[in-house]
């Protein structure tokens, strides 16, 4: 069974030192298609019976809003190229500041799970961060790791691979408010059946957001503007 993860996160998160840890020298480092950001692809170290792992090391980005190439990259491969399961490096000690991102990963209608790195240097401090609590807000599996020092990588992919294999999304119960919802409900009502149905909410969203990158399909939007009733 073919499985391709996509390693997400902000950049100066541990992304590509855990990259490296669970790829080692199985690595392949080119540019994407007519871009020079650069693009790194690996299969994941050790024999899996059955299982052939690819790992792709997205460039470190701090949203999904296409300000930058790096963005632009990132967007437009978790949307187009459909990897099974998004591994989200989420910097423990700058969580807030991450936790953005890991928002709209989730809105992608891939499969999430959070990598909590460098938990371990917040525990230094006397800060916990509740695991638990994080994981039914955000509904989503979340492993405490330490790139740095390898610990919880072979736990964190175990939990990849299991989310893939099961292949549903599950959205946080609320993100917005009720009436940021119900629009998102309505626009995805009226968008044309070519959106799948795990990408419906993503483009709802960025419709709401006036995207520029999803502007082919303003006409859309202009009639859901014109039929919608607060």
């Amino acid at each position: 069974m073919a499985i391709n993860i996509a390693l997400a996160g902000n950049p100066n998160c541990g992304k590509t030192t855990m990259f490296n840890a669970l790829t080692g020298a199985n690595q392949y480092v080119g540019n994407w298609p007519g871009v020079t950001v650069e693009k790194k692809e690996g299969k994941l170290k050790g024999k899996r019976k059955g299982e052939d792992i690819t790992i792709t090391d997205l460039p470190g980005i701090y949203s999904l809003s296409p300000y930058t190439l790096e963005e632009v990259v990132s967007r437009d491969f978790l949307l187009n190229e459909n990897p099974d399961v998004i591994i989200d490096l989420v910097d423990a000690t700058n969580i807030e500041r991450n936790l953005y991102l890991t928002t709209q990963l989730i809105e992608t209608g891939v499969p999430v799970v959070i990598a909590l790195n460098m938990a371990d240097l917040l525990e230094k401090r006397g800060i916990k961060i509740d695991v638990e609590r994080l994981s039914m807000l955000l509904n989503c599996p979340i492993v405490e790791t330490s790139a740095l020092k390898g610990k919880g990588l072979d736990e964190v992919v175990e939990e990849a691979i299991k989310v893939a294999k099961k292949n549903t999304v599950d959205l946080p119960k609320e993100i917005f408010s009720k009436d940021v919802e119900a629009a998102i409900a309505e626009v995805k009502n009226v968008l044309p059946s070519s959106i799948s149905e795990d990408k419906r909410r993503w483009y709802a969203v960025k419709f709401l957001e006036n995207d520029s990158k999803v502007a082919e399909k303003r006409s859309t939007f202009r009639k859901w503007c014109k039929s919608y009733r607060r």
